[in-house]
């Protein structure tokens, strides 16, 4: 059985290792590929494993011998899924297993934002507190979260875990969410069904969990920024286009919010002039907040608890166009 990982570098840069999967199976594991090299890659391959490259309609079409693809994320957009269902391929993703790890940044994010722990601590190295003639010394305004309103647009597991660590903080919790998606039971949680005017109008932070549909593309426009509270945050560690990226700089710019925390943007990487880059009160971070080293082993695990699936003749996780 010939495997092959066409992107393994940001999923185990080299802390982990490939044991699960070299159990399978004759394992090639490639740190990137270009997608001009895909289709050579995978010759003879009867199981391939992505992370971010592509796999399109094309390649699947020049890969006789492929079985199975498996995508090593949850999103799975970046394979043909029609193309796939026609050949009778089976495709997994890995849901879930960043969870912990994403709502934890979710409030790193935050508390960046309302402590600035890291201004602060770049401030003392600059030798700022050692000039200070007060021995508390501060650059930027504190803000206690407890008592203030936690937003969350998408109820997955991601956003049901933010919600308990907002409610363990002392925020009131509120969310849109989809019919199917249950709240959890947390004392005075409130659930709204879309549109989210009101949420957004009440919230302090405003968190965003929710998948990336041509609905939900560009959710954050400039209208609904400005429903926001201009002392509100926005937060985005799901996906990049969920967000008016000139829109929400220039509500930055203009003060329509106080600020905001992005774990990912429209494009990655991005331009050197992508507008969020230089905004004020805006923090950009490389798409990191599922890429704990607990997330990462956990996913290499499910990968290989799905490939053991589809050769028992079981797949799990299976995703359809």
């Amino acid at each position: 059985m010939k495997i092959v990982v066409l992107d393994g570098y940001t999923v185990n840069p080299g802390d982990l290792d490939w044991k699960p999967l070299e159990a399978l199976g004759k394992l090639t594991v490639h740190e990137r590929t270009p997608i001009g090299e895909v289709i050579a890659r995978l010759q003879g391959a009867e199981i391939v494993l992505t992370n971010k490259t592509i796999v399109s309609q094309h390649a699947i079409a020049h890969l006789p011998a492929l079985r199975y693809i498996g995508v090593l994320a949850t999103g799975y957009n970046i394979v043909d899924i029609k193309a796939a269902d026609e050949r009778g391929l089976i495709v997994t993703n890995i849901p879930g297993y960043s969870s912990n790890s994403v709502s934890q940044f979710v409030f790193a994010l935050i508390l960046e934002l309302t402590c600035h722990t890291a201004e602060h601590g770049l401030a003392v190295r600059e030798g700022g507190w050692a000039r200070s003639p007060d021995w508390s010394f501060t650059v930027g305004p504190i803000r206690e979260l407890a008592g203030k309103t936690l937003g969350i647009i998408g109820l997955g597991a991601i956003g049901k875990r933010v919600a308990l660590i907002g409610h363990a903080l002392g925020m009131r919790v509120i969310a849109v969410g989809e019919a199917e998606q249950k709240p959890p039971q947390l004392p005075g949680f409130r659930i709204f069904r879309f549109p989210l005017e009101e949420l957004l109008a009440t919230s302090d932070v405003v968190t965003l969990h929710c998948p990336l549909t041509e609905e939900t593309r560009k959710l954050m426009n400039a209208r609904r920024l400005a429903k926001m509270k201009p002392t509100a945050l926005l937060i985005n560690t799901a996906r990049g286009p969920l967000i008016d990226e000139p829109a929400l700089a220039e509500a930055l710019h203009k003060g329509t919010i106080a600020g905001a925390g992005l774990d990912v943007l429209s494009t990655e990487p991005p331009s050197a002039d992508n507008p969020l880059l230089s905004a004020p009160r805006c923090i950009v971070t490389p798409h990191i907040a599922w890429a704990s080293m607990e997330a990462r082993k956990r996913l290499l695990q499910i990968a290989a608890e799905n490939i053991q699936a589809f050769l028992q003749g079981k797949p799990v996780n299976v995703v359809r166009g």
